[in-house]
């Protein structure tokens, strides 16, 4: 295993033990490898052999998103997070897992909306403006999204703001507004406004370039995730000619990679939100991929009407949420049969869980490839190559 600074025998930080978001915060980053390397091996290593985990040189200041949620207290506005299991905020200035300059930027929005007379949202009362502040960072790129989640379309003194903002932080390339007036935890809302700039930003992954909105999904540790779809590519064996289906596909950067890798074959993407769908088509142009194709629909849907229509795949590419996949989900990709999976899962649980089943219909896991794409908390994210072992194919 490779050497690896560690975070020494105490980490400093205020929110440690409150917010839940860095569970191994104060345990030394040799030890928290080997931990999740004995987790995997205990979960998988009866369905297939656990290679060793592959952890990061520079295991701080990682996540490339970082999300803030306001509110006040003591009649000082304040941000952070929600202490684990609650709605309680607990105030964060900074933290050792996010980008350094988007807790920056979150600070100055901070100090901002004092100096603006802007109210923090108050869950209880549904009084006040400002609700939460999102960053992304493109790290190669450098190219940098503030998005202003708010209670109202209304914002005072928004374009007073918005230059206030960019002064202290010329280094923004967008701001948005998004509107978010619901009774819910989820962050963002459904209308949104350009306030400066193109509305997304864009970062490279694997010799490709990807447009990143507001409300799309991109992996948060792209050091990490380099390594991972690297390996996933190698696992999936692509020759140059097959017919390959990433569903789950997002906005379809792991499509687009195997895409480039295909001389004659195809790739189909498949994945159910709209926003995503419309970021993906516009990176396969960006990219000037032509072999993929992209679809709204629930993959397990999709699958078995193409199944039903005779239809074939060589490679699957999949990488579902924590909760996993499903049974159906299974039987329709085992019905396209296809000789190899990449299953890319951020649970070693139900990653275990859905192999049990991929067996049943003729699937045999290969080797499992950890990656610590979330240093200092108790997730790591795992590739495994599947084949079928049916005589049939």
């Amino acid at each position: 295993m490779e050497k690896h600074e560690t975070a020494g025998q105490k980490a400093i930080c205020p929110a440690f033990g409150k917010c839940g978001g860095c569970q191994m915060l104060d345990v030394p980053y040799e030890e928290q490898l080997k931990r999740k390397q004995h987790n995997a091996g205990r979960l998988l290593g009866s369905v297939c052999r656990v290679q060793p985990i592959t952890g990061m040189e520079n295991p701080f200041h990682y996540r490339n998103k970082v999300h803030a949620v306001f509110g006040f207290r003591k009649g000082e506005i304040i941000s952070g997070v929600y202490q684990e299991g609650s709605h309680r905020i607990v105030p964060v200035r900074s933290c050792m897992i996010e980008d350094e300059k988007a807790d920056e930027i979150i600070g100055t929005v901070r100090e901002l909306a004092k100096s603006f007379k802007i109210r923090a949202y108050d869950e209880d009362t549904g009084l006040g403006l400002l609700r939460h502040v999102l960053v992304k960072r493109g790290f190669a790129t450098g190219e940098i999204m503030v998005v202003l989640v708010t209670a109202s379309p209304v914002f005072p003194s928004r374009n007073n703001f918005v230059k206030a903002l960019r002064d202290r932080h010329p280094e923004i390339t967008t701001i948005i507004q998004n509107q978010n007036d619901r009774a819910t935890s989820m962050v963002l809302g459904d209308r949104e406004r350009v306030l400066y700039g193109k509305g997304y930003i864009e970062d490279e992954l694997c010799g490709c370039r990807f447009r990143i909105s507001g409300k799309s999904f991109y992996q948060v540790n792209p050091v990490q995730t380099e390594k991972l779809y690297a390996k996933a590519m190698e696992l999936a064996g692509l020759g140059g000619s097959e017919t390959v289906i990433d569903a789950y596909c997002g906005t379809g950067t792991i499509g687009i990679i195997a895409a480039r890798r295909l001389r004659e074959g195809r790739v189909i993407g498949v994945e159910m939100n709209p926003e995503a769908v419309r970021d993906a088509v516009a990176n396969a142009k960006r990219n000037r991929t032509e072999n993929i194709q992209f679809y709204r629909n629930d993959a397990t849907a999709f699958m078995t009407g193409m199944a039903a229509q005779g239809g074939r795949a060589d490679v699957i590419f999949m990488d579902p949420p924590r909760s996993g996949s499903t049974e159906e989900f299974i039987r329709a990709a085992a019905a396209l049969k296809p000789s190899r999976v990449v299953y890319i899962s951020c649970n070693p649980e139900t990653l275990a869980r859905d192999l049990k089943v991929f067996k049943q219909f003729g699937y045999r896991a290969g080797e499992a490839w950890p990656y610590d794409l979330f240093p200092h908390t108790e997730h790591c994210e795992i590739a495994v190559s599947l084949s079928n072992t049916s005589s049939s194919n």
